[in-house]
């Protein structure tokens, strides 16, 4: 596009890898589902603040992700990462942030290879631009993508459930960095390492890592540009082409009752509605819970409403999909997160009688 837009639990039952992807596609491409779930996400962020580095101890973790925290949304940047998974091919990215003269905050995400996506944020309007779907703008503060927005911005707010260590100094993409450890509290959700430029504290390096410490996936940066100004992309946006801001309708009500008895400490429900499955026709409930770094999907229907009989347990590197019926319920959990993550929560899924 034009630069001017932009416990007891039972063990699920492994079954044919076609069916399940079949299954896992139905559940996933909610009409307006994902949409509406990143919106309500990005508007419980607050906007941009400054963190008072000097309030910790200089050698601290907690003043690296301050330091972090406020090169994130006071800097003018542009940067190129590479998102590496085993047995996949390398995506590439751009991203440029920029405060334009009035203080306005300003990013652009641009996916390099294939077809290509963009998303360009500009104050608390979020415009994405991605194959074979009409351009759209919501009302958001963070965007979407591969990096955890929210976890940049404030870091600290994290510091119940996940644990910051100092691990040392190296050397990454040329620069001099400073790794951390950011490790799960309840030992829930994969932990992170993160590399940051000692200059400036943006990041540099982000590995996600298993429960064992062995890599799942990798953010690394291969260039970094800091500079006074914000770039002149962002003077060449015209504010009024972008798409118009979409609202949604309020969601249906649902007759049913339901109770998630276990939430991964820290975890936040940031969304709660009902989706009609678009290929199967069937009426699910959609919750979204965060914590900043890690978003889980749960999809919830009566067990006899259900069209799926079997048990399905699917992993890729960092991404788990599991579905199974727990009593009367049928429960499906998808996000970032241990399988044994996922099978506790839906385990702790309980339909309610009114």
């Amino acid at each position: 596009m034009s630069s001017k837009h932009r416990s007891n639990q039972r063990k699920p039952v492994k079954i044919n890898l076609n069916k399940s992807l079949r299954v896992w596609t139905a559940v996933c491409c909610l009409s307006g589902g994902l949409v509406a779930s990143f919106a309500t996400l990005a508007q419980s962020q607050t906007p941009d603040t400054d963190i008072a580095v000097s309030s910790y101890p200089s050698d601290s973790p907690e003043a690296w992700l301050a330091k972090m925290a406020n090169a994130f949304t006071s800097l003018n940047y542009q940067m190129s990462f590479v998102l590496l998974k085993p047995g996949m091919n390398a995506q590439p990215y751009l991203w440029r942030h920029g405060i334009a003269p009035d203080g306005t905050s300003m990013e652009q995400l641009n996916l390099l290879n294939g077809p290509g996506r963009e998303v360009l944020r500009v104050g608390n309007e979020v415009s994405y631009f991605e194959p074979n779907v009409p351009p759209y703008t919501l009302r958001s503060t963070i965007i979407n993508g591969p990096l955890p927005m929210a976890f940049f911005r404030d870091p600290l707010q994290l510091s119940g459930s996940y644990e910051f260590m100092l691990v040392g100094r190296s050397r990454v993409s040329g620069r001099a960095a400073q790794q951390l450890r950011v490790v799960s509290r309840d030992k829930s959700r994969f932990g992170l390492n993160l590399w940051l430029d000692q200059e400036t504290g943006l990041p540099l390096k982000m590995n996600r890592v298993d429960l064992q410490g062995q890599l799942l996936e990798q953010i690394q940066v291969t260039a970094l540009d800091v500079t006074a100004e914000a770039d002149d992309y962002f003077s060449r946006i015209e504010l009024a082409k972008l798409p118009e801001v979409v609202t949604f309708p309020p969601s249906p009500r649902s007759s049913h009752q339901w109770q998630i008895d276990f939430m991964p400490t820290g975890m936040q429900l940031v969304k709660w509605d009902v989706h009609r499955l678009p290929i199967t026709g069937d009426v699910v409930e959609y919750v979204m819970l965060s914590d900043g770094i890690v978003d889980i999907s749960i999809y919830l229907q009566p067990a006899s409403a259900s069209r799926v009989t079997e048990d399905v347990l699917l992993r890729h590197e960092s991404d788990t999909f599991l579905s199974r019926r727990q009593g009367d319920a049928h429960v499906t959990v998808i996000g970032k997160l241990p399988a044994q993550t996922a099978n506790a929560i839906a385990a702790s899924v309980k339909l309610v009688t009114p």
